[in-house]
């Protein structure tokens, strides 16, 4: 293995290059291990702490964790009329308008996302029909940590509201004067939800999970977080009645694949919008050109230090990587054993090597294809698996918000045309109730 880090002049490590060819099997899979893996333990005992604080002790334990926690313990959670109506008059007007013009390319994107509903005669006298319900009270985190996400309350909110869900609860972190962001408020208002509550981190997971005083148990929880919240909705989801939730979406991840025509300084601006997510952010590139490697570490370092959130993003470029392959099918490869939450195709014949995508949560194609983007207003969801989960998980969609229900309707010709092989199969499992369910109605039709 070849490796060596690149250091900006402020001595904080960028990137560290991998040579994939020279690695054995446990470089690689150190290479491509995400950093909240190595602290899995200590989050999983310390979350359940707070679920069961929380589930016993109702809004005093939530009062609790928002002092020690988001550092602001509001007078009342709720978020009230007169803090809304402030946030849609304060707010720039630019602003307002661009959360505007989002939610409706999210809404474009979303309309025709969910399932439908159909019918099908699979014997004569026997139709089979699937309809479609929304959940009916859904949980939404909206994180704010070091920074507020209006855009996830819009990626969450949208769909939701598409769905045809009746209510639609939110909870975000406060500020550290008790109030919630007044963007995070104006687009909760383009989502229709209907209540919103000053609340973060796994103890807002919990408040939605279990319900308390003042916070509603929902059916489902959706959002992503840091490992502490994604953690959280894991383990509330095992609870008996807990809710349901989307998919494990923590940390914020990216991977590019990237040949040497690939512009170094769009390739790293897109790894250091996911890096000045959090310091358990990761990002990789793959390429087959060492010369664009190497351009692009450069690029890093040089970007790095002009960013407000450079020591944030230097802790997330210290556990990522650029790996360095011998052609981009191996590139491919990597990627889909990886399964990032963000794949940018940074090449020449970026659409045509889409069919080699095997797992992603969101593909962007080509050299201006910002994965930023994504993140705001192309249309497309941000709220997409991450840890590997996109092996079999996808992103959010208005589906995500509904339930299907298969239905039966069976004649007295049907249940002739149909019973009896029903019964032979009842008969071969050794389940005679089940037989003699059937053969009643035979019966009685005789």
């Amino acid at each position: 293995m070849s490796a060596k880090s690149f250091i900006d002049d402020a001595g904080a490590p960028a990137m560290p290059v991998f040579d994939w060819a020279s690695a054995d099997d446990a470089a690689r899979h150190e290479a491509l291990r995400r950093p909240t893996q190595a602290h899995a333990v200590e989050v999983r005992e310390a979350v359940a702490a707070i679920l069961a604080g929380v589930r016993d002790g109702g809004d005093a334990a939530l009062r609790d964790y928002a002092a020690r926690f988001d550092r602001a313990a509001p007078q009342t959670f709720a978020v009230e009329t007169a803090e809304f109506e402030a946030a849609e008059r304060d707010l720039d007007p630019a602003l307002k308008a661009a959360i505007r013009e989002a939610a409706r390319r999210i809404e474009s994107f979303h309309r025709d996302s969910g399932p439908r509903e159909y019918a099908v005669d699979t014997a004569p006298g026997v139709r089979c029909r699937r309809i479609v319900r929304a959940i009916a009270r859904v949980g939404l985190y909206v994180p704010a940590g070091s920074a507020p996400l209006p855009s996830t309350m819009l990626m969450l909110g949208v769909p939701a509201r598409l769905a045809g869900c009746e209510d639609i609860v939110v909870c975000t972190p406060p500020r550290a004067d008790g109030g919630a962001d007044p963007a995070v408020l104006f687009a909760a208002r383009q989502c229709a939800a209907t209540r919103v509550f000053k609340i973060g981190g796994a103890h807002a997971v919990a408040a939605m999970a279990f319900g308390t005083q003042t916070v509603p148990a929902c059916d489902k929880v959706f959002g992503p977080g840091n490992a502490w919240v994604t953690e959280a909705k894991r383990q509330a989801s095992l609870f008996e009645g807990g809710p349901a939730i989307d998919l494990p979406a923590g940390p914020s991840e990216v991977l590019v694949i990237a040949d040497d025509g690939a512009d170094p300084a769009f390739v790293a601006a897109d790894l250091l919008s996911q890096a000045e997510h959090g310091p358990d952010s990761q990002v990789l590139l793959i390429s087959d050109s060492q010369r664009l490697i190497d351009a692009v570490a450069a690029a890093v370092v040089g970007q790095l230090r002009m960013l407000p959130r450079a020591a944030i993003a230097a802790q997330a470029l210290a556990r990522s990587r650029l790996i360095l392959v011998r052609d981009l099918d191996e590139a491919f490869a990597i990627s889909n054993r990886y399964a990032p939450e963000h794949l940018i195709l940074a090449l020449r014949d970026a659409d045509a090597r889409l069919a080699q995508v095997r797992a992603a949560g969101s593909v962007f194609l080509g050299d201006y294809a910002a994965e930023a983007l994504g993140d705001y207003n192309s249309g497309t969801n941000h709220v997409l698996p991450t840890g590997g989960a996109a092996r079999a998980w996808s992103g959010l969609s208005v589906a995500s918000f509904q339930t299907t229900i298969s239905v039966q309707a069976v004649s007295r010709e049907g249940l002739r045309a149909i019973g009896p092989e029903a019964m032979l199969m009842a008969h071969a499992e050794g389940l005679e109730a089940h037989a003699n369910a059937i053969a009643l109605r035979l019966g009685a039709q005789a």
